[in-house]
């Protein structure tokens, strides 16, 4: 008679977090930079013993931000105390990383491909404030139009070919994505030396936007290309012309992909951009 083993089915666990992206290369990691995928599956490895793949929901720029990041992981020896994960991964990840909950998910959940919806926010701010360095974007010109910037910005919406706004050298297998909404907004942050209902002009600014999907690099260049717009240095026409059709692709175009990021603005800094939200 053979001995009867137990046997474990490999389960599946979802992640939710934040982290400040200034001390790290972006999420995925790198050969020689650090990243907030490989803090992740290191404090797996050492509480779990045993290397643990982590996937995310997607790729972040240097520098940039997440209030709400998404990502999931295989264990095949048993079931996991979440919350106690939880506490003792917070306790040994650096500071700038912050788990929010863990939870059994279901075997076909998948950080990434099951996304439906991703919520970028870029912040923006008009008057010098310290309490907004490192997390927001000091943007002190006199004059910046925004109510140009957001009619300009009606022309990203629905499915296009974000091609002028992507940077050269991503290995994704198109430049096409379906935006739901852009736009910009006045807010009022929890400090602020400049509170909105008592500075001449609202000091304090917002970008949301929200696709499918996001090229390396575009919500950057978005802004960047938007705030040229405010400032009069490009037309809401010139903007538009940028937002190619869908169907115009690959061979069918007459300048390389790779040429044509030259044709948008400049990126703005990544510091006061936020992956805000991901929806599946």
């Amino acid at each position: 008679m053979s001995e009867k083993s137990t046997t474990f089915a490999s389960m599946r666990y979802r992640i939710d977090m934040a982290y400040d992206g200034s001390s790290f290369c972006g999420w995925q990691i790198q050969p020689s930079s650090p990243s907030v995928q490989e803090e992740v599956e290191k404090a797996l490895a050492t509480l779990l013993k045993a290397p643990v793949g982590v996937v995310g929901a997607g790729r972040t720029d240097t520098g940039v931000n997440a209030s709400r990041y998404v990502a999931h992981f295989d264990f095949p020896d048993g079931e996991l105390d979440c919350n106690q994960l939880r506490y003792k991964m917070n306790a040994i990840l650096p500071k700038s990383v912050a788990i929010q909950n863990i939870a059994p998910a279901a075997p076909d959940f998948h950080a990434r491909f099951g996304a439906t919806c991703r919520q970028y926010q870029y912040f923006l701010h008009r008057v010098k404030d310290p309490f907004m360095e490192g997390r927001s974007y000091y943007y002190g010109y006199p004059q910046v139009d925004f109510e140009a910037m957001n009619r300009a910005a009606s022309a990203l919406l629905g499915t296009h070919d974000f091609s002028c706004f992507e940077k050269s050298g991503g290995d994704n297998k198109t430049s096409i994505c379906t935006v739901y909404s852009a736009r910009w907004e006045t807010y009022s942050p929890a400090l602020s030396l400049f509170p909105a209902a008592c500075a001449p002009e609202a000091p304090y600014w917002r970008f949301t936007i929200e696709a499918d999907r996001f090229l390396r690099n575009m919500v950057r260049a978005v802004v960047g290309t938007l705030l040229e717009v405010g400032r009069g240095k490009r037309s809401e026409a010139d903007f538009a012309a940028l937002v190619l059709d869908a169907g115009e692709s690959g061979a069918e175009r007459p300048v390389k992909k790779e040429s044509l990021r030259s044709n948008a603005g400049e990126s703005v800094p990544g510091h006061a951009l936020f992956l805000t939200d991901i929806r599946y």
